[in-house]
């Protein structure tokens, strides 16, 4: 058997620049009324996502690139978003918040701990 070598992206020299350097995926997943897990809609998400992206077109941050998503399987922390290349995964509450996703996160560079979610992060009582 060949060992076969994988290269990471950015490995090559010879890699193409990235199309966006930031891309955000906002859940809005939707279930049915009641749900234990809840959704990331009923939450409010969808309205927020339109604000990121409206904040980030006005800020013209060209290589920023915002979608909505559906079930990232996180909704009972929710509303909630990830952005890669990273893999930060954020919830949030309000324009406020995603202000401060903005401003931290895609243009300085600087994640916003307090909003992250943890891996094994669990509703408190659950």
């Amino acid at each position: 058997m060949t060992d076969v070598k994988m290269e990471r992206p950015g490995d090559n020299k010879a890699d193409e620049p990235l199309f966006y350097t930031k891309h955000v995926f906002c859940c809005l997943n939707e279930r049915p009324a009641g749900h234990p897990r809840g959704c990331c809609k009923e939450k409010g998400a969808e309205a927020l996502r339109n604000y990121m992206k409206k904040k980030v077109g006005d800020l013209k941050l060209d290589k920023v690139r915002i979608n909505q998503a559906l079930c990232l399987d996180r909704c009972e922390l929710g509303p909630n978003l990830v952005i890669y290349p990273e893999g930060t995964w954020y919830t949030f509450k309000s324009e406020a918040d995603i202000d401060e996703i903005i401003k931290s996160h895609l243009i300085d560079g600087k994640r916003v701990t307090r909003l992250m979610l943890k891996v094994d992060q669990k509703l408190p009582n659950a």
